[in-house]
């Protein structure tokens, strides 16, 4: 499989879940109703799927850099870390707008979102190369 084609099925993959998981969550943990954190979750995921690409893409080319090649427990820990904080400095801001709450509120959600999405990652991830393979960055 292409890198290209590589990274946009796991994007889609990823964010398709991930919706049905953000917008529960917020429903869940917020005074707002399965709507308004459905649409939250979806223009959150559109923020996510973008960065998603992007951060992935330069991930690869780093790691096609690297001498040691594979993926240990480590460098999977730092991906999901990296990523998770990245996209927050993102979504606080639109979080916060779209919810009329305020940028701490927002914050507190996203940081459920994150030990949410920490996890979630990790797991997607290891699934994802279990059943595409390793990308030839990584091999």
């Amino acid at each position: 499989m292409t890198p290209a084609r590589r990274r946009m099925i796991y994007v889609l993959l990823f964010e398709s879940f991930g919706i049905l998981l953000a917008g529960a969550f917020l429903a869940a943990f917020s005074s707002e109703g399965v709507v308004t954190s459905g649409v939250v979750a979806a223009v959150t995921s559109l923020i996510a799927m973008t960065w998603n690409f992007l951060f992935n893409t330069a991930f690869e080319a780093w790691e096609a850099r690297r001498p040691v090649k594979g993926r240990p427990l480590s460098l999977r820990i730092a991906h999901a870390i990296g990523f998770e904080l990245t996209l927050s400095l993102l979504l606080v801001p639109v979080i916060a707008w779209w919810m009329s709450i305020t940028l701490l509120q927002a914050l507190v959600y996203d940081f459920g979102l994150i030990l949410l999405f920490m996890v979630y990652t990790f797991l997607f991830n290891l699934g994802f190369d279990r059943a595409f393979g390793l990308p030839a960055s990584a091999r």
